[in-house]
């Protein structure tokens, strides 16, 4: 087994997906599959999910985080119900900051935040057992999109250590302009170059393009109306290194302007080994 995890962002959509059972879910544990047939169960997952913003850094760090019910009271009392009861790592959450030390400080979370719908809604469908440990770090709304690409990158070396990095949000993000009526509408035309936009950067291994994806323009502005759900992404393409090729699976937009593409960066002997 190949040592190098790879690093994964996952268009997480609407919560009410961890209720549901389709193509998307079914990808998303055959992800995990593919993950532990090569290099066996990892040892933990660092989250950054678009749903924990803070002003400063903090990384949860119980042992046992709880199951964040993040949304509003309209969604059915059986989301509410669900539990993702995957084990905490206060010694991740430790290696975390020492990682970023000393010029970014961390504050270890041990009882305010746990995991997010951003989280548990992808993980419990990837990881369904919730029998790995599982810790979240927040993004400082303050910092610049160049910021949170650098975080990635000082996160890098934890996938040689048997850390899965993911990132959790959509690549495009805009629930005003989403057509609620139809999941499988056809993209809006600003929607689609956006995703494609911003695939091509990643496939090219062009990360300032992705970046500065600000300077996309008005396709940027209605994409990206608020940058939460985009940051993620700049984490995982961070902490690509170099040889790694990306894999977009699942790769769609549902109700026209929210992305549902999923990005995997692993070494391409790991992309070739794949494909026989």
């Amino acid at each position: 087994m190949s040592t190098r995890l790879p690093v994964v962002f996952f268009g997480h959509g609407s919560p009410m997906i961890a209720l549901e059972t389709n193509d998307t879910t079914k990808t998303w544990r055959s992800m995990a599959d593919e993950i532990e047939a090569r290099h066996g169960k990892p040892k933990a997952i660092l989250c950054v999910s678009a749903h924990w913003i803070t002003k400063g850094v903090g990384v949860t760090a119980m042992s046992q985080p709880r199951t964040i019910h993040d949304f509003g009271a309209s969604f059915p009392r059986a989301l509410f119900e669900v539990q993702y009861p995957a084990p905490g790592s206060p010694e991740l959450a430790a290696r975390v900051r020492d990682l970023l030390a000393p010029e970014i400080p961390v504050v270890l979370d041990e009882r305010q935040w746990g995991l997010d719908h951003g989280t548990w809604s992808v993980l419990c469908k990837a990881w369904p057992e919730a029998d790995v440990p599982v810790i979240q770090l927040s993004m400082d709304g303050t910092k610049s999109p160049e910021w949170h690409y650098e975080m990635g990158q000082r996160l890098a070396s934890l996938r040689d250590e048997g850390v899965l990095i993911v990132g959790t949000g959509n690549i495009v993000h805009n629930l005003p302009a989403m057509d609620w009526g139809d999941r499988h509408c056809a993209p809006y035309d600003w929607s689609q170059r956006f995703n494609e936009a911003i695939k091509t950067a990643i496939a090219d291994d062009q990360p300032l393009a992705a970046v500065e994806f600000e300077k996309l323009g008005e396709d940027a502005r209605r994409a990206v109306p608020t940058p939460d759900h985009y940051w993620p992404l700049l984490y995982v393409l961070g902490a690509r290194l170099p040889g790694d090729v990306a894999r977009f699976s699942p790769d769609h937009i549902e109700h026209g302007s929210l992305s549902m593409t999923s990005v995997t960066l692993k070494p391409a002997y790991q992309q070739a080994s794949a494909s026989k």
